[in-house]
């Protein structure tokens, strides 16, 4: 087997290694509670994630070895278009078209921006560089944490803002590789300790973001913005630090900002289609609501004592009122007998209004007061004397 097919395939395995990782990932955040968001650290499948995750990068830097960065870069963005499959096929979670056509977007865009991305001579950052990037990276992460905490009653933005700042720590933390990588082969020194640091931290931060952006919000969202983010965070710190450019001069800029366009309406259109099913869960949910009837107890719709007149705009409201079930003992109070009492001597109908007061309401009748003799002289009723 040649090089160039050796990198092929070490490159589509590590992006199927990828997507089994954002899968078990996905699965472990769904059955996790709030408090275990971030590290579900007692739960043996994040930890198969983690290893996943750590074998998908370690065949990636062996594919850079054998094959050219134009093309092993670009077969990475394959891991959203595996991990729908796979998702359906192992875990019963079938994709829409409307998923589909967002992450085949966003992997073709993702692709040819990669693919436009030029070589250049290695090269390291100095030391001011360094923090003023560590410094940047960090502020970045805390506000997107920051932004996804005030939206956290809406899953599908809170996600994607984790999923972003979780590919801003990954992207960041290869640049930070390849600096090290570049520093070391003139030999290691203490100066590069701070480096390793930083690069943990960020790996680590990456990781946990990312589990904690698969929460409430599906796969196909939260994958496909952390795949496009962090190389792209990359190439975009390499081609201003690092004096990389595009291919093909003017023609290969535009084309790979028409490339970060597709790429952007891919995760676009996953995130609106993730928002809609958002919003139908949720209307289903308040139906399923409105619809329960009290136990032990037959569901009676209610309807509206007078008809709606014709061409009038029908209120949401009165709408709401006749999708409202109320329980079957449910009854209108019967009118007041007169002020002698019943004419045939039997007692007063009981009046049942259990579910609002807790028992029969039985009307009494009630002296009247002659108004000219003042409140102390009450008449007594016929049936009294």
């Amino acid at each position: 087997m040649s090089a160039l097919a050796l990198s092929v395939l070490l490159s589509f395995v590590s992006a199927v290694a990828y997507a089994g990782g954002a899968i078990v990932q996905e699965q472990v955040a769904v059955s996790s509670p709030g408090t275990q968001q971030y590290a579900p650290l007692r739960r043996p499948g994040w930890w198969a994630a983690v290893v996943l995750n750590g074998l998908g990068g370690l065949l990636h830097v062996v594919a850079l070895a054998y094959g050219p960065l134009s093309l092993v870069q670009p077969l990475g963005a394959l891991t959203i278009v595996f991990a729908l499959p796979m998702a359906a096929l192992f875990v019963g979670r079938r994709a829409g078209a409307t998923a589909w056509r967002g992450a085949i977007m966003a992997t073709v865009g993702l692709a040819g921006l990669l693919s436009l991305v030029g070589a250049s001579d290695a090269q390291s950052l100095d030391t001011a560089q360094r923090v003023a990037v560590a410094l940047g990276t960090a502020g970045a992460v805390v506000a997107l944490m920051a932004a996804a905490r005030a939206v956290h009653r809406h899953p599908a933005v809170r996600s994607i803002l984790l999923a972003t700042a979780s590919g801003v720590a990954f992207g960041m933390s290869s640049v930070f590789t390849k600096t090290v990588a570049v520093d070391w082969t003139g030999g290691v020194t203490a100066g590069d300790l701070p480096s390793l640091a930083v690069i943990g931290v960020l790996a680590t931060a990456g990781m946990l973001l990312s589990q904690a952006s698969y929460r409430g919000a599906g796969l196909a969202a939260p994958l496909a913005t952390l795949t496009v983010v962090n190389p792209v965070v990359a190439a975009a710190v390499g081609i201003t630090m690092f004096g990389e450019t595009f291919r093909y001069g003017a023609t290969g800029t535009a084309l790979a900002l028409s490339c970060g366009v597709v790429a952007a309406g891919g995760l676009i259109l996953l995130t609106t289609e993730r928002l809609a099913r958002e919003q139908q869960e949720t209307a289903r949910t308040a139906d399923a609501r409105v619809r329960v009837p009290e136990a032990g107890s037959e569901a009676v719709p209610a309807t509206r004592s007078t008809a709606e007149p014709r061409g009038q705009a029908a209120d949401p409201a009165e709408a709401l009122l006749a999708r409202l079930t109320l329980p079957a003992d449910v009854r209108h109070p019967l009118p007041a007998p007169s002020v002698g009492g019943p004419s045939d001597g039997t007692d007063p109908a009981l009046v049942p209004l259990a579910p609002f007061h807790g028992g029969p309401y039985v009307p009494v009748p009630v002296p009247p007061v002659d108004r000219h003799r003042g409140p102390r002289h009450i008449l007594t009723p016929p049936a009294l004397r």
